[in-house]
């Protein structure tokens, strides 16, 4: 059973003025769309077929380049549309307010640290917070479309947040501004997304 791109779950210009409809359109529409159809040229015919693509980049041999890249941008891009939304912004509750206190000291600080990992990411990239199985909180980086759930990343846990850093994200309406729109980023976060991220990872 091959991959599918998944349909967004708001308009191309639903999260206007903070990312534009062109740069959604181009990068769900044709770089996620690419993704996935070479995602799914890699595993044909191999032992991966048919598994999920946690399973995949689970057990992924890292020198597989074809497969690494697109299998990371398949699984980075499906949780990226997904913690985002037109009614996003403002901070978590509950538990994961409760453990991101625990972890950053504050959301204000959590929120620099984030931001920081995804202004530092040098070229392309993510910016993650990761949630170990015993429900601890972590924020770091990766280059290009590594993820977390690859093996030897350094960088533990499941991604239960995930920022996009590549130009193509915001190139349209930023221009080399990443800070900008790191913080326009904020701005729709479906925080009760992260929270059943959280929960089902911890």
């Amino acid at each position: 059973m091959s991959f599918e791109l998944p349909q967004l779950n708001y308009a191309h210009d639903a999260l206007e003025p903070h990312i534009d409809a062109k740069t959604m359109e181009i990068h769900h529409g044709k770089h996620h769309a690419g993704y996935t159809t070479k995602l799914n040229a890699a595993i044909s015919g191999s032992s991966d077929e048919g598994k999920s693509i946690n399973e995949v980049l689970e057990k992924l041999d890292m020198s597989n380049s074809a497969l690494r890249n697109n299998g990371g941008g398949y699984f980075n891009h499906c949780l990226f549309w997904e913690v985002m939304s037109p009614n996003g912004g403002g901070q978590p509750e509950g538990g994961l307010a409760e453990a991101i206190n625990k972890a950053f000291g504050s959301f204000d600080e959590f929120k620099n640290v984030f931001s920081q990992a995804a202004a530092t990411q040098f070229g392309s990239g993510w910016a993650w917070l990761c949630v170990h199985s015993d429900g601890k909180l972590e924020v770091c980086s990766t280059p290009n479309q590594d993820n977390p759930i690859m093996p030897g990343i350094g960088c533990g846990g499941v991604p239960i947040l995930g920022l996009d850093v590549w130009e193509h994200a915001y190139y349209l309406n930023y221009q080399n501004r990443r800070p900008d729109y790191i913080e326009a980023f904020f701005n729709v976060v479906d925080w009760d997304m992260v929270q059943a991220n959280f929960e089902a990872n911890s």
